[in-house]
């Protein structure tokens, strides 16, 4: 049953895969290759298309996460307090997407959140999931990916962070998939009776977050007692860390759970999970989730 469970899994994984990845991808090393320095056009201001000659491996593929802690969103209060610098922000944020891909964006109506068009649900399930394996934060409606934005967000780091987030993953997706490779990552996304399970964000919470902090300590709970794995890493407000044995274990299971309809991304050998007391108020969808996959990585000689 385990060999079965394993092949399937592996399948549905070298499904969302670039080519190039898919008969190695448990080979790729967590290695940075450096940032790319920003570069001015006539006018001074940035040239985004003109950066990257190439991109570091892929968080999916078992690449260095683009940002080593997770890059947040603002909050409601935070861009209140400073509303024309927080336009400034979403505005290059939004005008360096547009130079490296094709994508429509916008501000978003959220507070703390631009929103970034796809030509489809399939382009967006696959988008926000990479983009949040490399830790920058992204959330999911529909074929619409919303990416995090902030007025304490500088140029050579946060906002280049997103833009650098959307040019990696939007350059892999967009030049290196099949029409054939789609329609089969359609089928591994597609179930619309199990959601993606995402963090909830405060501004989707009314704010308050006392409901989320329960529901993660209960799923800390049952994720140890069904699989010995232990919180920690850095706290955040809707993602549940867990120690994993050691990087390849944390990356092996952060692949896993992207492919069962879970978002997970990582931090070093630290494994995050998603807290949404609306779409899983018992915690009971992550802590299986997390079950599974756990006992599938110790069938192929991870952890401990």
């Amino acid at each position: 049953m385990k060999d079965d469970e394993l092949s399937v899994l592996e399948a549905r994984v070298r499904m969302v895969l670039p080519e190039e990845y898919q008969d190695r991808y448990e080979d790729v090393q967590p290695v940075s290759m450096g940032s790319a320095s920003l570069k001015f056009d006539a006018a001074n201001r940035v040239a985004w298309d003109e950066i990257w000659g190439h991109f570091c491996d892929l968080a999916m593929a078992g690449g260095p996460p683009h940002k080593g802690k997770l890059l947040e969103a603002a909050s409601k209060e935070e861009v209140e307090a400073e509303p024309q610098r927080y336009r400034s922000v979403v505005e290059e944020i939004c005008r360096g997407i547009r130079m490296v891909s094709d994508l429509a964006v916008e501000a978003s109506a959220n507070a703390g959140w631009i929103r970034v068009m796809c030509s489809s649900e399939v382009m967006a399930g696959w988008l926000a999931r990479a983009i949040a394996m490399e830790n920058v934060s992204a959330h999911l409606e529909g074929d619409v990916v919303e990416l995090p934005a902030g007025p304490h967000y500088r140029l050579e780091k946060e906002i280049k962070n997103v833009v650098t987030a959307v040019a990696k993953t939007y350059h892999y997706f967009d030049g290196h998939m099949e029409m054939a490779q789609l329609r089969g990552m359609a089928e591994v996304f597609g179930d619309r009776e199990v959601p993606l399970l995402q963090p909830i964000r405060p501004v989707d919470s009314g704010g308050g977050m006392e409901l989320v902090d329960r529901a993660k300590a209960e799923a800390a709970g049952k994720v140890f007692a069904a699989t010995g794995l232990r919180q920690g890493g850095v706290e955040y407000g809707s993602w549940l860390g867990l120690q994993c044995a050691d990087v390849r274990q944390a990356i092996w299971m952060m692949r896993a759970l992207v492919v069962n309809h879970t978002m997970a991304r990582r931090e070093e050998q630290c494994l995050y999970v998603p807290i949404h007391p609306g779409l899983d108020a018992s915690s009971e969808r992550v802590t299986r989730a997390v079950r599974k996959v756990h006992r599938l990585a110790r069938a192929k000689g991870m952890g401990s």
